[in-house]
């Protein structure tokens, strides 16, 4: 619930504290007082767009803090977990708004964006304005009234469920259909292209391998004539090589080791180098054996190769990347026929969830009409409450006409009334008047109270074109859904007023030159006075104060 609020130099309030009680709070005032300066405030806490024509004349910012007491309230506490945000017993909502527009939010003294602001304030607090009983003449509105009364928030969130499952696979549908023309010019050139590098069947790695093998075969000649050059100074050669004369120096060392140790180590490093050289001179022998000119086996290497590369070119891709692209483009068309294929079985998944969404859309329609019967009764009863001694008032169902699936089920929601004997039930707007519907909206929310999750309920002069009994009655309902919620009612009707638990009074101050407004609790003595104003205006008599007593008293 609400406890308090603090206004600095917001519109004509200089300063302003305002504590609130459990139960009916009334609010009354002179016309042009600003008896809803607070509810204004309260909106810019909860998120309100700010404008800056709101903060005070030459202050340079307006600040606004509203503390709720929350320590009942688990959806807060939990949202409050979820975002981070400190926990405790009381929550504050605070807002600064600069002269220029600039605008700061704060929840428990971190700093927000203003969404979150609007979160929590759905969670703490509803205000309804003098307008808001326009709304009940919507369709959208009294849908969500009626599911509202019949509590079957896990009924509605199954045809929610299979509607959204029923529209992703009706989109992905249509744009598989709109690709397909696409889809099968590109599962052609995939398929001539996949076909025509499956006939070449170039393996993994074996571009390499040929670049190499056509480099030797291409340079075999002058690989013979070198070799064997190389041979020939190495070892071959009778008169004069490499390893002949490594021999002999090596033999010379190591006798000269035996008469001076010092060249033992020389000694042994000719030995390696020998023998290293011997291994050398054999392995180039074999090579060399090995070397062959075969210009068949070579013509197949050329071929194979230049091919590999007049391939690459065609697709674009580098010679060592043509095996990669081969295997991107068998799995592209892969991926087409497998399109072809969903394209044919989601019909199937779209049907079945189709009939999924029509029972869950009927055992929802079902409990929908259980709940239109009670309600209709429960508002038409409350209508002869509200002075409408012939009032009728009817839920009706009737299924949607289009083929196409809502969101909201298959029935379309309509609030009927007939307010004199032998009319007919017709659409609210046709019938009723603005006082009327304002008792009409009253008269559901009061029906809805053990509904509300919000712990306050604002009402911002709804009680506007009623008078005489009639406004007694809606004191009444008012009073009434006060047992379960804090209301808080802003309000010119003596009747109205009467009811509350606590009343403040908004008065407004000049000195010529600055104005300030002024909200005060009233005391007993002053209840009576304000009643007696309200009833009788500025001439207040003997007459009124009794009347506004026994306003009180009842």
């Amino acid at each position: 619930m609400l406890l308090h609020l603090n206004i600095q130099n917001f519109a004509i309030v200089r300063t302003l504290d305002i504590d609130w009680r459990q139960g009916m709070t009334t609010i009354t005032g002179e016309t042009g007082a600003g008896k809803s300066i607070a509810i204004d405030a309260l909106g810019l806490c909860l998120g309100d767009r700010a404008v800056t024509n709101v903060v005070r004349p030459n202050c340079k910012k307006a600040e606004l803090a509203a503390t709720f007491d929350i320590s009942g309230n688990t959806v807060a506490q939990q949202w409050l977990t979820n975002n981070d945000i400190a926990v405790d017993d009381d929550c504050i909502l605070r807002r600064i708004i600069s002269s220029e527009g600039r605008s700061k939010a704060y929840i428990n003294g971190s700093q927000v964006p203003l969404a979150q602001l609007k979160d929590i304030g759905r969670l703490l607090i509803n205000i309804h304005g003098q307008h808001d009983h326009q709304l009940i003449i919507k369709a959208s509105e009294q849908r969500q009234i009626l599911d509202a009364y019949a509590d079957h928030q896990h009924l509605l969130a199954d045809v929610k469920l299979h509607y959204q499952q029923w529209k992703q696979l009706n989109y992905e549908y249509q744009q598989l259909q709109d690709n397909q023309a696409q889809r099968e010019a590109q599962q052609q050139l995939l398929q001539y292209q996949v076909s025509e590098l499956d006939e070449f069947s170039l393996t993994e790695g074996e571009f390499e391998q040929l670049e190499l093998d056509y480099k030797r075969h291409s340079n075999s000649q002058f690989l013979l004539d070198s070799t064997l050059s190389a041979l020939q100074s190495l070892s071959e050669n009778e008169q004069f090589n490499a390893l002949d004369n490594l021999r002999s120096a090596y033999e010379q060392i190591s006798k000269l080791a035996s008469v001076d140790n010092h060249l033992a180590t020389l000694a042994s490093q000719l030995e390696e180098s020998l023998i290293q050289l011997e291994d050398t001179s054999t392995e180039l022998q074999s090579y060399y054996q090995q070397l062959e000119l075969d210009p068949q086996a070579y013509q197949m290497i050329e071929d194979r190769y230049s091919t590999a590369i007049q391939l690459a070119k065609k697709h674009q891709v580098a010679p060592e990347q043509l095996f990669t692209h081969y295997l991107t483009l068998k799995n592209e068309l892969s991926l087409i026929s497998s399109d072809e294929t969903r394209l044919t079985g989601i019909l199937t998944e779209i049907a079945e969830t189709e009939v999924n969404y029509r029972e869950a859309a009927t055992i929802l329609s079902a409990s929908r009409a259980k709940a239109a019967a009670t309600l209709s009764q429960r508002i038409s009863d409350s209508m002869k409450e509200l002075n409408m001694a012939h009032g009728q008032f009817e839920v009706s169902l009737t299924a949607t006409v289009s083929d196409k699936l809502n969101l909201h089920g298959i029935d379309e929601v309509n609030f009927l009334i007939s307010l004199n004997p032998g009319q007919a039930l017709e659409a609210m707007n046709k019938v009723a008047s603005g006082g009327e519907l304002s008792r009409i909206s009253l008269a559901m929310q009061v029906i809805l109270a053990d509904k509300v999750v919000t712990p306050t309920l604002i009402f911002d002069e709804v009680d506007v074109g009623i008078s005489g009994p009639t406004a007694a009655m809606v004191g009444d309902k008012l009073r009434q859904l006060a047992a379960n919620t804090q209301v808080i009612c802003v309000t010119h009707l003596p009747q109205v007023a009467s009811k509350g638990h606590q009343q403040l009074f908004v008065t407004k101050l000049t000195d010529g030159e600055h104005t300030e407004t002024k909200v005060t609790e009233l005391s007993e003595q002053g209840r009576v006075q304000e009643i007696a104003r309200l009833l009788a205006g500025d001439s207040i008599t003997e007459h009124s104060l009794a009347n506004a007593q026994e306003l009180l008293a009842s």
